[in-house]
């Protein structure tokens, strides 16, 4: 079977009559062109060129050939510029809406392997407790988190449940015995807040639970919850989602669901063929369902042994 690439050599040849123009044409030796033309007659099993003093001249198998070989060219070229314009297809900005809570502790190391493999995307990220119309355009692509999916036009999956549960610094528990039930909770220094979303459904269950009179602060940002957490200040009522895969994180009661919420990755159905959202949702959706797949994992396995 002959090397497809020395069609390029053959052609170079056919068109300048020597192998030193050729050479010159296709940046490479002489030497390299008469090696590839001779593993091409080789491979063949013809004779493409009279080689002359005056140069090289197409013999009868090499004039033959001459016709496929400028269509193998023309080919390689269609495939050349289609790969291209699949690339440009796939540059430009995708504009991602999400929850802080998503944002600050789920998706920067997921969007940095985006970057990696596309370089060209640009992801403009919304943090906005607002929930941005997809049919309208004022996103393309959104992580929502909700008891249920009602939005007409809206495609996507659904990545898995919203799962909550308390947790304290690694630091707080080798200092404080670790609370396992609720009654417990009431003996240590709560952190509320995070605002938007996840400051109402905290603060909802706070009150169910009677542990209104525990907070001992009160953040009104996930950034600020999570960092007072880490920090060794009091526990706090995380989504599993950011807060199981957290070196510092120690998880005191067994998960709940939050109120049966649901994570869902979508898009709207005009947009679901545009090849840069394509890209963001096949990726996004792989590295969000590869995540949550580790928290149920490690959800499985008994929370940390109560400090001594």
């Amino acid at each position: 079977m002959f090397d497809w690439n020395d069609a390029r050599y053959f052609l170079a040849v056919a068109e300048s009559g020597s192998t030193l123009s050729a050479a010159r044409a296709l940046h490479v030796s002489q030497t390299t062109v008469a090696r590839r033309i001779a593993a091409l007659e080789d491979a063949l099993g013809l004779t493409l060129f009279d080689k002359r003093r005056a140069g090289y001249v197409l013999t009868p198998a090499g004039e033959t050939l001459l016709a496929d070989a400028r269509a193998v060219e023309a080919s390689a070229a269609a495939l050349a510029e289609t790969a291209a314009s699949q690339k440009r297809a796939g540059g430009g900005t995708v504009r991602l809406t999400a929850e802080e809570s998503f944002i600050v502790g789920v998706l920067p190391p997921m969007l940095r392997g985006l970057r990696e493999l596309h370089p060209d995307l640009i992801i403009e990220l919304d943090a906005s407790e607002e929930v941005r119309d997809l049919a309208a355009g004022h996103a393309d692509v959104a992580i929502r988190i909700s008891k249920k999916l009602d939005a007409a036009g809206l495609v996507g999956r659904r990545i898995g449940d919203d799962l909550w549960t308390v947790y304290c610094s690694r630091a707080y528990a080798d200092v404080h015995s670790v609370p396992r039930n609720r009654r417990e909770l009431a003996a240590h220094p709560l952190i509320s807040g995070g605002g938007g979303a996840i400051g109402r459904y905290y603060g909802a269950w706070l009150r169910q639970n009677g542990l209104e009179g525990s907070i001992a602060m009160q953040h009104g940002s996930v950034s600020g919850l999570l960092s007072a957490v880490r920090s060794g200040l009091g526990l706090a009522a995380l989504p599993c989602a950011i807060a199981e895969t957290d070196p510092e994180l120690v998880r005191c009661l067994p998960p709940a669901s939050a109120e049966s919420r649901q994570i869902w990755l979508l898009t709207h159905e005009r947009l679901r063929h545009t090849p840069r959202v394509r890209i963001v949702m096949d990726f996004l959706g792989e590295r969000l369902h590869a995540h949550l797949k580790a928290v149920e994992e490690r959800l499985a396995q008994p929370a940390a042994p109560r400090a001594a």
